[in-house]
């Protein structure tokens, strides 16, 4: 009999680190998630619509883009997104985007989510907030932004 115990203690044991083990890949692998995603936000806002770069925001905004907007409604055209874009950028006001926080999650094999609220800004004058929820679409090693919905919009308060 204690050799049964002995036996079951240490597939106790074995089970525990396993499942250790595995909560701890878990956590790093969203972390990582959570890298990837922060960054593809980066150049989709800090350098693509901030500083104007057309090719960069076709590469990142997916073909079949679906956008919902609380001001303008549904667009469903990349094209009409980048042309947007540039119509933004020939404005002589210079309209950029600030990340306030946001949170994001794995939606299994397919992307990630992520949900966030963020400070629009006209020639460094904050000038309104928004939320945003961002599905975005993993091929690969690389990242489309496939769905958005931005909602909320209200002028900017201290």
């Amino acid at each position: 009999m204690p050799k049964m115990i002995n036996i079951l203690v240490l597939f106790m044991l074995f089970l525990r680190r396993e499942a250790i083990a595995q909560t701890n890949s878990e956590i790093l692998k969203m972390d990582l998630l959570k890298t990837e995603i922060i960054k593809m936000d980066s150049l989709l806002f800090d350098v693509a619509f901030n500083q104007c770069d057309a090719a960069l925001f076709k590469k990142i905004i997916s073909e079949d883009v679906e956008f919902y907007d609380d001001r303008s409604g549904l667009n469903i055209s990349q094209a009409n997104e980048i042309k947007s874009l540039i119509s933004k950028c020939e404005s002589p006001e210079k309209l950029t985007r600030k990340l306030n926080s946001c949170t994001i999650d794995k939606l299994g094999d397919f992307g990630a989510v992520q949900l966030g609220e963020h400070t629009f800004y006209v020639d460094g004058v904050p000038k309104g907030t928004g939320k945003f929820v961002h599905i975005w679409e993993r091929n690969g090693k690389d990242w489309k932004l496939k769905r958005i919905v931005s909602y909320e919009h209200r002028p900017y308060k201290n």
